[in-house]
């Protein structure tokens, strides 16, 4: 007894001592509203939508995101270089489905597992929201793919440079969000040092041209609407995956026949291919995980400069790991947007680490005192003495 006594601890038992003429020892009591109250709470904590965000908040902050973001980036790079290059698969919309149908296979297995964390309730988020979502989601998934098909690696880098101010102009008309003037100087080095850096590789054709500007205004939308979800509305990145991937799936269905070229029944579907556009899946579906853990912990505007510092990293590394020559110009303009991209970041995720730190509630858990032997006889003492 006086082991199991020590492993429970002083706020884990209590005891009554009564004082009868038919009892002269001391009887234990153990209540089992401790025990249940401890219950209700890993409950909530895992099994809510409100618990559910605090832990992505708590585990996946800013900068773990970004990083987990950056690194799957640059891996779907290779992955996709590799299924659009060697293996040949020049059907980037079909390409996309692959990838969001992999997603919610798995989302449905973390589900069947109970490892999906749960959605808030139906009636806090109305279905327009995530149908609009999944739909944009689609257009701005499908139209980047092919653009990267029909246009080349800087074209498609310039085309991301107005994704920033669309994003700032959509977030002030729709939020009344506003940002400072610092950031706004930080971002205006930013555009103009990824234009400077990508400016000597601009092939592009009329049809490419086209599916890049129409791809700015989805792909701004959808940067804003996931990281306002998950900012105003306790969506997990995961819950609100599953949720929107089949409206997603739906419209890429639908875009297909439009934007993808005739011919992908007569692919040569053998193991080497398969496997690698598999590994283009998986990471897609990181990648998608990444992205709207990086937009839940920062913000749209913070995720397109995430892309553009990638395509920096990737521009510097090919110069000083491989020994490649983009030229000086492009060089001195990627220097000049990662400065732009350091402060801006600095800048955010100091705001941002202030926020998570208000939003997130005391977990400590307040001390109980425990009742003395006099504190418990005493009420019973009274009764006792009141009983006929």
């Amino acid at each position: 007894m006086g082991l199991f006594n020590s492993l429970l601890g002083q706020d884990g038992r209590r005891f009554i001592k009564r004082k009868d003429s038919d009892a002269g020892e001391a009887v234990y009591f153990f209540p089992g509203r401790a025990l249940e109250e401890l219950r209700s709470s890993l409950y909530n904590e895992l099994r809510t939508s409100e618990g559910a965000k605090r832990q992505q908040q708590r585990y996946c902050g800013p900068i773990m995101a970004m990083t987990f973001n950056f690194l799957v980036a640059v891996g779907i790079i290779l992955g996709n270089k590799l299924v659009m290059g060697k293996v040949g698969f020049n059907f980037p919309i079909f390409l996309t489905l692959i990838h969001y149908t992999t997603a919610w296979i798995l989302l449905a297995i973390f589900k069947t597992l109970s490892l999906l964390p749960v959605s808030p309730p139906s009636k806090s988020t109305p279905f327009s929201s995530l149908f609009a979502l999944g739909a944009v989601m689609a257009f701005a998934s499908g139209l980047a793919n092919t653009s990267l098909n029909h246009n080349s690696v800087g074209f498609y880098q310039m085309s991301k440079i107005a994704v920033t101010p669309t994003i700032v102009t959509a977030e002030f008309i729709l939020f009344k969000k506003t940002i400072s003037f610092s950031k706004v100087v930080s971002l205006v080095v930013v555009s103009f040092g990824v234009a400077v850096a990508t400016v000597t590789d601009l092939e592009f054709n009329m049809f490419g041209a086209i599916i890049a500007v129409a791809w700015i205004i989805p792909s701004a939308i959808n940067k804003i609407l996931w990281s306002n979800l998950q900012q105003q509305g306790n969506w997990t990145a995961l819950a609100l995956m599953w949720k929107t991937t089949p409206v997603t799936i739906f419209f890429l269905v639908a875009l297909m026949p439009w934007l993808d070229p005739p011919g992908v029944l007569s692919f040569k579907w053998d193991v080497t291919n398969t496997s690698a556009i598999l590994t283009s899946a998986l990471l897609g579906f990181l990648l998608q995980w990444s992205g709207a853990l990086a937009l839940g912990a920062t913000s749209a505007t913070s995720h397109v400069v995430l892309g553009q510092f990638k395509t920096c990293v990737i521009l510097l590394g090919g110069y000083l790991l491989f020994g490649s020559d983009p030229g000086l110009v492009s060089i001195v303009g990627a220097v000049l947007a990662l400065c732009g991209m350091s402060v801006y970041t600095s800048l955010n995720l100091k705001g941002s680490s202030e926020k998570v730190s208000s939003l997130l509630p005391n977990q400590t858990v307040p001390s109980v005192k425990p009742k003395s032997v006099e504190d418990e006889e005493k009420p019973l003492t009274e009764d006792n003495s009141s009983a006929v």
